[in-house]
């Protein structure tokens, strides 16, 4: 169990190596209505036989369920090679690859990962990989300012993007006088109708924000909406499900001229759900943005014997900790994740992307076809969706959730709780990794407590 190995005599000797008298002293530059000094509401402390107990007791706590929750974390088949290879202690316990001498493998790996990713956006370029999708969204939103200097520093963002990546996106952008524009969906189809844009026709911004699928799992109409921002001077931002693109169209290809940017979390491609992480951002863009893209970028280049070797390119260490003058003030890059999506996508390859993309839509078809066959359950949005669907339940939905999970399933989202005009409604995801039998026991248990409720 790790422990702390300084004993107060050596901390006292640091201390007089660097000249103060106390720890307190180290950080008297933190205010002091933001220090705490009283006692802290710990309980007593424990043996390391007893923690060790308590923990596995908590642990046991964690059943698993029968998964048809998503909302941006999503339960998939990972190929047994993928965590093997991934742990392995030269990709387990590497560091950031700034010495590139000791650090071919980890930037070979990271170099494959950027092509196959580009590949798979159908951008120029993608960078190795930033902290997770909302903060990814919240860089590239940044980026867009600073590549269009011109525009008015004005983000026009959907509410069918993901809420919780609206609030990081807010929080990160907060103090920066950037205004970020809230445009409402079609309560008919949970899309973004291009007419709701009409009052931004003559109006500059600086990029448009589209996810496809969106929160709701429903397919926006990425190809008018995207030419309508290039024809009004703004940047297009893309935030993609990855795994969604291997039978829906690359950001690149959408509209006349593509997306200038593509964003989003990288969970799917063989990242487990882990309670909540962690997990990666991953981004990319056109090459005429490529100064402006923040994070680590890995290169291939010559050696002076002529042997081929990798090396992070395009930009110098330092702007990392440059403030307000880096690309990016966060920047963490997950490093390890990126490894086992590279894992991911060698394993599966196009044509395994493809089915396996295949088998989540299937599944969430047979999954919708037999809830709405349930009295008074309806799909709240008639649109193409992907592997989420909405549903109108007839029952207090929290309730509904606590019940399934006493019957060993994990039923989806309510969703009143992020869009209050979404009373009784549930949002459910199924993957591959749901079988139709699965899908046919969700569908009467949940016609059983549906019935018990009435």
């Amino acid at each position: 169990m790790p422990f702390i190995p300084h004993t107060a005599s050596d901390v006292q000797e640091m201390l007089a190596v660097l000249g103060v008298e106390s720890l307190e002293t180290l950080f008297e530059e933190v205010p002091t209505e933001l220090t705490w000094a009283g006692p802290l509401d710990l309980p007593p402390p424990l043996s390391e036989m007893a923690l060790a107990r308590l923990m596995r007791e908590r642990a046991a706590q964690d059943a698993p369920l029968l998964c048809f929750t998503g909302a941006g974390a999503y339960e998939h088949h990972i190929p047994a090679a993928v965590w093997e290879l991934a742990t392995r202690g030269e990709f387990y316990s590497a560091y950031t690859p700034y010495q590139a001498e000791a650090s071919q493998g980890t930037l070979q790996v990271l170099y494959e990962y950027q092509s196959m990713m580009a590949a798979l956006l159908g951008m120029d370029v993608v960078n190795a990989s930033l902290y997770d999708g909302a903060t990814a969204l919240g860089e590239a939103i940044l980026m867009a300012i600073r590549a269009k200097p011109e525009c008015a520093r004005r983000v026009l963002l959907p509410t069918t993007v993901h809420p919780h990546y609206r609030q990081v996106v807010e929080s990160m952008l907060r103090g920066l006088e950037i205004e970020v524009v809230s445009v409402p969906y079609c309560t008919e189809g949970g899309h973004t109708v291009p007419e709701v844009l009409s009052q931004w026709e003559s109006r500059s911004f600086a990029a448009l924000v589209i996810p496809q699928p969106n929160f709701f799992g429903i397919l926006e109409e990425i190809h008018t909406l995207t030419d309508w921002a290039h024809a009004r001077g703004g940047l297009l931002i893309g935030l993609v499900n990855p795994l969604s693109l291997g039978m829906l169209q690359p950001p690149g290809q959408w509209g006349r001229q593509g997306a200038d940017i593509a964003c989003g979390d990288g969970q799917p491609l063989g990242i487990p759900l882990s309670s909540g992480g962690p997990y990666f951002g991953f981004m990319g863009c056109k090459q005429a943005y490529l100064r402006q893209l923040p994070g680590r970028i890995a290169g291939r280049t010559i050696d002076k014997k002529g042997e081929p070797g990798f090396v992070l390119t395009m930009q110098a260490r330092e702007q990392h900790i440059r403030r307000a003058k880096a690309t990016s003030n966060i920047c963490t890059n997950q490093g390890l994740m990126t490894v086992a999506a590279t894992l991911y996508l060698a394993l599966l390859g196009p044509q395994g992307l493809r089915r396996t993309a295949e088998a989540c839509h299937a599944h969430t078809v047979a999954l919708a076809e037999r809830v709405c066959a349930i009295p008074g359950v309806t799909l709240l949005f008639h649109r193409p969706y992907f592997h989420e669907i909405a549903l109108r339940i007839p029952a207090s939905v929290p309730r509904l959730l606590t019940r399934l999970e006493q019957q060993g399933i994990g039923g989806g989202v309510a969703l009143a709780p992020l869009y209050a005009e979404l009373e009784d409604t549930l949002l459910l995801c199924a993957t591959e990794a749901r079988t139709r039998e699965d899908c046919d026991h969700f569908a009467r248990t949940l016609a059983t407590l549906l019935a018990e409720e009435h």
